[in-house]
């Protein structure tokens, strides 16, 4: 669908966009897909489910972390897959929760460590978003230098496949990438 329809294109000092190849009529979807990887903030923690994103006063929760929660067994098993290793990361560094961009970042290379393969990436994989880390302050590099610690911690119960994936990975890029996105979505 993408290969007639849009094309990928680089605007120097704005970084990658995509544009139509042909007209368009208003409205009309573009392109569609799943996010590469996703988290539900902790603001929405509680109240939305973590496999279809819908918001319920009562959702079950996971009887193993305790900290994610599902609409009902349907959502629980259909997110296992990806929460599997989280969910033994949570359990690691209870009571506290680390940032919501140490989970997504967490999520992101644990879909690395498992070669999934995503339509999304057919726009652009995890290794060709920018990261504008240039034009970063120090003080935000700084932090993302915690972050990175954190996420070190949080991924410490992991296998070794984990640590020698993230030894092969620029983590402070990676976050670089992950918080130069307005939402915390990437495209399945």
């Amino acid at each position: 669908m993408m290969a007639r329809r849009l094309e990928r294109f680089c605007s120097p000092g704005k970084g990658n966009g995509l544009r139509a190849l042909q007209r368009m009529k208003p409205g009309e979807l573009l392109y569609k897909a799943e996010p590469f990887a996703c988290t539900v903030s902790k603001k929405g923690r509680g109240s939305v489910c973590e496999n279809c994103f819908s918001r319920k006063q009562s959702l079950l929760r996971c009887s193993r972390c305790k900290v994610a929660r599902y609409c009902d067994a349907r959502c629980q098993k259909q997110a296992w897959l990806e929460h599997k290793r989280e969910c033994l990361c949570l359990r690691s560094c209870q009571p506290q929760i680390p940032a919501d961009s140490v989970r997504l970042v967490g999520r992101i290379i644990f879909k690395l460590l498992n070669h999934s393969s995503c339509p999304s990436e057919e726009l652009y994989s995890v290794s060709e978003h920018e990261s504008h880390i240039k034009e970063m302050s120090e003080d935000m590099k700084e932090g993302l230098g915690n972050l990175t610690e954190m996420l070190q911690l949080y991924l410490q119960e992991e296998s070794e496949d984990v640590s020698r994936l993230m030894s092969g990975l620029d983590l402070l890029h990676l976050f670089a990438k992950v918080s130069s996105q307005s939402v915390f979505f990437w495209g399945c």
